[in-house]
């Protein structure tokens, strides 16, 4: 009571509030720039179990945004270091790590029953990925993606929504774009936000709109997102 008082305090979050974050499940995908202030943010606000998904290693280019880590975990599995960081900040909650690529062959197994899925990577090939696997569960999936100083996010629901894939039908090339950490701090905090909405049911989660904000100016402007009836991921759930 005393660690998450604040936060129950907050209009219709309360104890019962609190009870669903500690009985909820998240998949992380990804722990660097944006998954390090999303799994962050849940951590401490007692989410009861986050799975941590990340296949790479820290290294010295990932440390001016990837705040899990420091210097002193250069070469050490990702998602082993965010292990350590987050039961340092919050040893009350379940940590569970997977240091494995995601697949269109073990997505399902990775994500098991986990309650909602949060997109933290750097590729629209993984997002994919995982907007085929929340579509096959049922279940929400919030994305977010940074370029320099600006962010986009936004919260699909089958059957609420439209899905990734309607909004992005096709993954724009892989190359290494340029990013400095306060944007991911700020895309990953609203992502952590809208998993707690979700939770605990306060407020309304970004449905059926795009958030892009531009670092640059400040400006954080809402778009309009329709389902594609033609989507060949979304397009026939029933």
């Amino acid at each position: 009571m005393e660690r998450y008082n604040r936060q129950i305090l907050i209009d219709g979050w309360g104890e019962e509030g609190q009870e669903k974050l500690r009985d909820t499940e998240v998949f992380i995908a990804g722990v660097g720039g944006l998954g390090s202030p999303t799994s962050i943010y849940l951590a401490v606000a007692g989410v009861g179990k986050i799975r941590i998904c990340d296949f790479d290693v820290v290294s010295p280019s990932n440390l001016n945004r990837q705040i899990l880590h420091c210097n002193e975990r250069i070469g050490m599995k990702k998602t082993v270091s965010a292990k350590k960081t987050l039961e340092i900040l919050n040893p009350d909650i379940e940590i569970e790590e997977i240091s494995e690529r995601i697949t269109k062959d073990n997505i399902d197994v990775l994500v098991g029953e986990s309650h909602i899925i949060v997109d933290c990577m750097d590729n629209f090939e993984t997002r994919f990925i995982l907007n085929e696997c929340a579509i096959r569960k049922r279940i929400p999936f919030v994305f977010a993606s940074v370029w320099g100083m600006t962010g986009h996010l936004s919260f699909f629901y089958p059957k609420e929504t439209p899905c990734l894939a309607c909004v992005f039908p096709e993954s724009p090339p892989l190359e290494k774009f340029p990013v400095v950490g306060a944007t991911p701090g700020v895309m990953g905090c609203l992502e952590a936000l809208e998993v707690l909405k979700y939770i605990t049911g306060i407020g309304k989660n970004l449905k059926n709109e795009l958030l892009v904000w531009e670092g640059k100016t400040m400006d954080f402007k809402k778009f309009s997102i329709k389902p594609n009836k033609d989507c060949p991921v979304c397009g026939n759930i029933k």
